[in-house]
This record gives structure tokens, C-alpha cells and sequence, in this order.
């Protein structure tokens, strides 16, 4: 999608992605680019929907993707738009 779709706030990541980013040699920029456009990645149906009202209502944003190494990653951004994080599920 183009454009970015709503404010990302500052941006963070967590110690465990930049490892799965390094290692993977995937850019993380290009996974921010896709959250901010509203390609929410691999979740269900259910949480495209969530996402589409959360960027019109101000509620959380949350994308999921795989690295080519096969680590998921998420990309979280808050309900206040102050920050968005990218994250290994298990350091939520």
C-alpha cells in the first residue's frame, strides 16, 4: 500500500529483534515501511479488521511478519501513536 497511514510515533526495538534482524541480514526498514502503509503482514482476518479500526479510531496497531530466516517479528504501534516497536512475540 502506499503512503503511510497514520503517525508511528518514535521508534524502538527490542534486543531479541535486532539479533533476528542482524541475522537474517532483512532490513527492518522495510518491514516499518509495510506496518506505516497497512500491510499488516501475516495475522487473520480478524486482526486486519482490528487494525483497519484501530487506524481510524486510535486504538493499537499490531503487524506480524517472518524473516527469510523463518523468525516472526511484530511491529506494534501504541494506541496514542508515541512509539512503535518491533518485537519477538516472546518479548511481548
Amino acid at each position: 500500500m502506499a503512503g503511510v497511514r497514520f503517525s508511528p510515533g518514535s521508534f524502538y526495538a527490542t534486543p531479541g529483534a535486532l539479533e533476528a534482524f542482524r541475522a537474517s541480514g532483512d532490513d527492518p526498514l522495510d518491514f516499518l515501511i509495510r506496518h506505516l502503509g497497512g500491510d499488516w503482514g501475516e495475522v487473520d482476518e480478524h486482526d486486519r479488521r482490528e487494525n483497519e479500526l484501530s487506524v481510524k479510531e486510535g486504538f493499537r496497531i499490531l503487524s506480524a511478519y517472518t524473516l527469510t530466516s523463518g523468525v516472526k517479528v511484530w511491529i506494534i504501534t501504541e494506541a496514542d501513536r508515541s512509539s512503535t516497536t518491533i518485537l519477538l512475540p516472546e518479548e511481548y
